[in-house]
C-alpha cells in the first residue's frame, strides 16, 4: 500500500521560528514551512532562494586549480597553441563542450572540439586520443565533464607532448591525474560541490571572460537540469538565470525544440523537450550532430540538425519501448519474486538499458538491472529506488563482479554470464538483510493538507519556488475525500475531472481511478497546485498525482464493490485453466504467500471475513501499484492488468473468470466459497423493477453521466440500481447519450427479453 508522510515535521520551537520568519519575510507560513523543512532556515537564505540571481554566483577562483587553468590557457592564447576540448556524449557533456568552445573563442582561442560516441565508452580512451593527435596535434588538451578518473590516459597525452587541464564534476578517485584539475568536489574554498560538468565549464568561462560568460547560461541551465544534479544553491541561480535568457532570447540552436505557443519555458520544459533530444543523439551513436547543432551559427544547418535530433529521439523512444516490452515479457515468464529485478538479452542495445532499468525500478518499486552480452561478459546498467543504495549492495558482491561503478541510485556493472544467477541470489539476500519492506513501499512526501481554498498569495509564492528539480521537488498536498463527482473530461478521454468542495482537479490518465473516486471509501488525493491562464484570467486547479486510501476503511466501498460483482457477472469469460481448491487450501496459500508475485482475489467483499487479512495488503478495484507485491484484490475491474503475477488464487468462486489479463493462465479457485452473493441477492421481482423505472423516469432528466454505473453510484442500493438500469438498456427503455440519461416512453416489451434478467434469475434458481 502506498504511504503518505510529511516531508518535514516540526517541534513547537521550530513552528515558532517559522512564524517569526514568515512575519519578517512577508511570506505565508505555509511557504516558509516548506523552505524550512528543506534546510532554508534563515531570512537571508529564504531571500536568496526566493530570488535566485547571478548576484549570488560564487567567485570561480575559489575553486582549486582555476587560477592555474586560466594561467595556462592565457599562455596558450598568447603563444598560439593548438587547443582541443574533449567532452562527453550526453547532454551535460555536449553543453559543457559548447560553453568552453564559445568561452575560448571569446578569449581569443579557436579551439577544436571532440566528443566520443557511446560505443567508444565514457571518458578518455587511447583510441580517441590517437585520433585527435593524428588530426590536430594539440598542445593543450582540456576535458569537460570527464577525465578525473583517467590518470593513465592523462599520462599518455602528456607523453604525446600536450599540456592537460581536467575539468570535471564526478567523484574523486583515489588516484588523481597528474595535471591541473578543476573539480568542485575538492576540499577547497569553493563552498558548493554539486555543479554539473557544464556548470564547471561555465565557471571556467567566467574566470576567463568575466560577466561576458553569462551569455552561456542557457546551455548551463539545460545541462544542469538534464544531469539531474540538485537544483539548489548555485545550481538554482544558474538555472534561473539560464531560463531568463531562454525565455527572453531563445537561440535557434535549441529553439526548434521549444513550445511555439508562447508558454513560459520552465526547468520541466528543458527536461522534457531539449535534454531528451540531445541525449538521443548520443544514444543513437551521433553525439557529434548535437554538438554541431549547439555550435552552429547557420540557421539552415541548425534547422536540419534540429530535425535530425527529433528523429533520433523518436527512434530512441521506439527502441526503448521495444526493449521495455521485451523486458516486461521476460518478467512475466521468469516472475519477479526477488527484491531485485535482473534480466539479460543478447539483442538489447547497451545505450538504452539504463533508461529501461530506471523505468522498471520506478514501476516495480525495487532495484532493476538489465544486461547485454558483450564478448565474454555481460554489460549492464542498474537503477534503484529512493532509500536503497544499489552501489553498496553491489559492493557486497564485489568478489563475483568483474567491474562496477556508480553511486547510490545508478551503477554500471560487468559480470560473467555464469555468475549472473549468483549475483541475483546474493543481492536479494543483501537487500533482505539490510532493508525492511518499508524501503520498497512507494511513499509520497507531502507539504500540507488542503483546508479550504488556497490563497492567491500562497499560490504566487509556490510559483516563486521554481525552478523545480532534484533537491527541490514540486510541493505536494493532500485533500481528504469520500464519494466524488469524477468523470472523463470528454467522452472517451482517459483524463478525468474531479470536483472537490474547494478546488477543481484534473487527473491525467486517471480513468482507472473512477470506481475508487466515486465510491464512499475515504481517500486522500495527492496533488500539486497548478495555475493556468485563459483569456488573461488565471485559474487555480489541482493536478492529481495519485489516490491513496487506508485498507481499514475498505468496507466503506461495499456499495461500489457490489456494482463490480454485477459487472464481473456481465463480462465475457476468458480462456484459462481453472484449478479447484477448497477453503483450507486457499487460506494456507494466503498464509504462506511469497513477498512478490502472488495475488489473491475476493470477488464479493462479504467473503473477506472467512480469511485472516490482518497481515496482508488489501486493494480494491485494481492494484495500487505495479510492484507485483503479493496482495488481496477485492472486486477487480475487468481491465486491470494482473498478467505479471505468477500465481492467481480466487478466494471465492466468481462462476466464470472474466479478467482479460488472466487469459491463458492457471487460476486457482476456491470452489466452496460463493463469490456471487451480491448477484444472487438482486431483486428480480417485476414490481421492484417497475417502481425503480418510474422513479428513474421522474428524475432521469436531471442526471448527467455516461453510463449506468455513473447513475447507480449515487443510488442507495448501487448493485440493484445497476442491475435494473442494465436490464432497461437491454430492453430499449433507456440509453445514455450526450452525457445524459435518455428515457424512451411507450416501448412495449417484456422482462424476459433481457438476457441479463434471465441470467440472474437462472443463477438465483440454483441456490
Amino acid at each position: 500500500m502506498k504511504t503518505i508522510k510529511p516531508e518535514a515535521e516540526f517541534t513547537a520551537e521550530q513552528l515558532n521560528k517559522i512564524a517569526a520568519l514568515a512575519e519578517s519575510t512577508g511570506l505565508c507560513e505555509q511557504t516558509v514551512a516548506i523552505l524550512y523543512g528543506r534546510g532554508i532556515d534563515s531570512a537571508d537564505a529564504i531571500e536568496g532562494f526566493m530570488n535566485p540571481s547571478a548576484r549570488r554566483f560564487l567567485s570561480p577562483y575559489l575553486m582549486s586549480g582555476m587560477k592555474e587553468a586560466v594561467s595556462l590557457i592565457t599562455r596558450a592564447r598568447d603563444e598560439g597553441w593548438s587547443v582541443i576540448v574533449y567532452g562527453d556524449y550526453d547532454a551535460d557533456g555536449i553543453c559543457a563542450s559548447t560553453i568552453l568552445v564559445r568561452a575560448l573563442a571569446d578569449f581569443g582561442i579557436e579551439a577544436n572540439v571532440f566528443v566520443p560516441e557511446r560505443t567508444q565508452g565514457y571518458g578518455l580512451s587511447r583510441e580517441a586520443i590517437d585520433g585527435i593527435f593524428e588530426e590536430w596535434f594539440p598542445q593543450l588538451f582540456i576535458t569537460v565533464d570527464c577525465g578525473i578518473s583517467d590518470a593513465e590516459e592523462v599520462e599518455y597525452i602528456k607523453e604525446l607532448g600536450a599540456e592537460v587541464i581536467i575539468t570535471d564534476h564526478h567523484e574523486l578517485p583515489s588516484l588523481l591525474p597528474d595535471c591541473i584539475c578543476v573539480n568542485p568536489k575538492f576540499s577547497d574554498d569553493y563552498p558548493y560541490d554539486n555543479l554539473c560538468g557544464a556548470g564547471v565549464a561555465f565557471k571556467l568561462g567566467c574566470a576567463l571572460n568575466g560577466k561576458q560568460a553569462y551569455g552561456y547560461l542557457d546551455f548551463a541551465a539545460i545541462a544542469t537540469v538534464a544531469d539531474s544534479v540538485p537544483i539548489v544553491g548555485e545550481n538554482r541561480d544558474i538555472v534561473a538565470e539560464g531560463l531568463k535568457l531562454i525565455n527572453a532570447r531563445p537561440r535557434k540552436n535549441y529553439g526548434y525544440f521549444l513550445n511555439k505557443n508562447g508558454e513560459t519555458v520552465t526547468a520541466q520544459s528543458l527536461a522534457f523537450s531539449i535534454a531528451p533530444r540531445v541525449n538521443a543523439a548520443g544514444r543513437m551513436g551521433n553525439a557529434g550532430d548535437a554538438l554541431r547543432l549547439f555550435l552552429s551559427d547557420d540557421e539552415g544547418e541548425m534547422y536540419a540538425l534540429s530535425v535530425k535530433l527529433g528523429e533520433y529521439n523518436l527512434e530512441r523512444q521506439k527502441y526503448c519501448d521495444e526493449l521495455y516490452l521485451s523486458a516486461k515479457e521476460k518478467i512475466k515468464q521468469k516472475g519477479a519474486d526477488s527484491r531485485v529485478i535482473i534480466l539479460s538479452d543478447e539483442s538489447w542495445n547497451t545505450g538504452f538499458v539504463g533508461i529501461v532499468a530506471a523505468r522498471l525500478a520506478e514501476e516495480y518499486g525495487r532495484p532493476a538491472m538489465l544486461f547485454v552480452k558483450n564478448g565474454e561478459m555481460l554489460k549492464g546498467s542498474a537503477r534503484s529506488v529512493e532509500g536503497v543504495n544499489i552501489f553498496e549492495a553491489l559492493r557486497s558482491c564485489a568478489d563475483i563482479i568483474a567491474e562496477f561503478g556508480g553511486h547510490s541510485q545508478a551503477a554500471g556493472i560487468n559480470v560473467s554470464e555464469e555468475n549472473l544467477p549468483l549475483l541475483e541470489e546474493r543481492l536479494n539476500a543483501y537487500l533482505h538483510e539490510n532493508y525492511s519492506s518499508a524501503a520498497f513501499t512507494p511513499t509520497y512526501y507531502i507539504n500540507g493538507e488542503q483546508n479550504g481554498a488556497p490563497s492567491r498569495k500562497f499560490i504566487a509564492e509556490l510559483e516563486m519556488l521554481e525552478p523545480f528539480g532534484v533537491g527541490n521537488r514540486r510541493p505536494l498536498f493532500t485533500a481528504d475525500a469520500c464519494a466524488l463527482d469524477a468523470r472523463p473530461v470528454k467522452s472517451g478521454s482517459p483524463h478525468i475531472s474531479i470536483k472537490t468542495e474547494q478546488l477543481e482537479m484534473t487527473c491525467f490518465s486517471g480513468a482507472k481511478y473512477l470506481p475508487l473516486l466515486r465510491s464512499a471509501l475515504p481517500k486522500k488525493l495527492v496533488f500539486e497546485y497548478n495555475v493556468s491562464t485563459f483569456r488573461q484570467r488565471r485559474y487555480i486547479r489541482g493536478i492529481v498525482r495519485d489516490v491513496v486510501y487506508s485498507q481499514s476503511d475498505i468496507a466503506r466501498a461495499a456499495g461500489y464493490m457490489s456494482i463490480g460483482c454485477v459487472n464481473a457477472f456481465l463480462s465475457p469469460a476468458v480462456a484459462c485453466e481453472k484449478k479447484k481448491i477448497f477453503l483450507g487450501e486457499a487460506a494456507a496459500a494466503l498464509s504462506n504467500r511469497r513477498e512478490y508475485g502472488e495475488i489473491f482475489i475476493i470477488n464479493d467483499w462479504k467473503n473477506a471475513e472467512k480469511y485472516n487479512l490482518t497481515d496482508i495488503e488489501v486493494n480494491v478495484f485494481a492494484p495500487c501499484s505495479g510492484s507485483l507485491s503479493s496482495i488481496v484484490l477485492v472486486s477487480p475491474r475487468a481491465d486491470c492488468d494482473l498478467s505479471g503475477f505468477g500465481r492467481v488464487v480466487y478466494l471465492d468462486d466468481p462462476g466464470e473468470i472474466t479478467l482479460k489479463s488472466l487469459e491463458g493462465k492457471t487460476v486457482e479457485v476456491c470452489r466452496d466459497t460463493d463469490g456471487l452473493c451480491a448477484v444472487r441477492a438482486l431483486d428480480t421481482e417485476r414490481e421492484k423493477l417497475l417502481s425503480f423505472f418510474k422513479s428513474v423516469s421522474l428524475s432521469g432528466g436531471d442526471f448527467s453521466g455516461e453510463s449506468a454505473e455513473d447513475f447507480a453510484a449515487a443510488c442507495k442500493e448501487p448493485a440493484q440500481a445497476y442491475f435494473a438500469l442494465k436490464v432497461f438498456e437491454e430492453l430499449g427503455l433507456i440509453a445514455f447519450a450526450g452525457n445524459k440519461l435518455v428515457i424512451y416512453k411507450g416501448v412495449k416489451t417484456s422482462l424476459n427479453n433481457s438476457p441479463l434478467y434471465n441470467a440472474v434469475n437462472a443463477l438465483k434458481s440454483r441456490i
